[in-house]
């Protein structure tokens, strides 16, 4: 994925979590809901969408692309293919991103930063 331009843009490896335990806390993994929003989120972003563009693109809500981004939502296939398509992407491309992003987030609970400098190594 291409870097964030800016903090109120961040990609989905670097947007802040609060899926990481507290010291003496077992992690916990995120709802597969959540990360597909803040995927959605940040490819809307990268396109420079609005949510009512992709919402119309799409053919939802934009009430309800807005659930979906924040993780309120557990959208159907169809409505999660509706809405890859308005953001000009598969959903193979889509779902790969959610899978790579809920690695990383396991990855990152189990090592700390010293497993996230080896995904920035390997990119």
């Amino acid at each position: 994925m291409p870097a964030a331009t800016s903090p109120d843009r961040a990609g989905p490896d670097e947007a802040p979590s609060t899926h990481f335990p507290r010291s003496g806390q077992r992690a916990r993994e995120p709802l597969w809901r959540h990360v597909l929003g803040e995927q959605l989120r940040w490819l809307r972003h990268e396109r420079g969408q609005t949510l009512i563009d992709t919402a119309t693109r799409a053919g939802v809500s934009p009430q309800y692309l807005s659930e979906m981004e924040r993780g309120v939502k557990e959208p159907s296939s169809e409505m999660i293919a509706a809405v890859a398509g308005a953001l000009d992407t598969t959903l193979i491309d889509l779902t790969s991103g959610v899978a790579e992003r809920l690695r990383t987030i396991r990855c990152m609970a189990a090592s700390g930063p010293r497993c996230r400098a080896a995904y920035a190594l390997a990119a």
